[in-house]
């Protein structure tokens, strides 16, 4: 929905560098939201759930500080933002290791 809105609505609201910068925002969101489904399906297999928690849980704030900050700055303008995205950044990174930790320490 998000990216209809941006494909549609925005357009006529803001320039086009913030409309790539908004679906930047989209595209990471949709990749780790993917990301949470698969976090649900391995903890069903028997993979650790204790990593598997700690991974949804740096996806989620990954979800917050990377697609969030870019949708606060399309919206609002404030270019503090920009060093908050980083941030968000190294959470998806820690969440994808955790990830790959718990596939490797699938409990048998």
């Amino acid at each position: 929905m998000a990216g209809a809105f941006g494909a549609h609505g925005l357009r006529q609201m803001v320039s086009e560098r913030a409309l790539e910068v908004f679906q930047t925002a989209v595209t990471y969101q949709m990749y780790h939201a993917l990301a949470l489904v698969l976090v649900a399906v391995l903890a069903g297999l028997g993979v650790s759930r204790r990593l598997l928690g700690i991974a949804a849980g740096f996806y989620l704030a990954g979800i917050l500080l990377f697609s969030g900050s870019l949708y606060l700055l399309v919206f609002t303008g404030y270019h503090w933002l920009g060093p908050v995205t980083p941030l968000g950044g190294v959470c998806f990174i820690i969440g994808w290791g955790l990830l790959v930790t718990a596939g490797l320490r699938r409990q048998g």
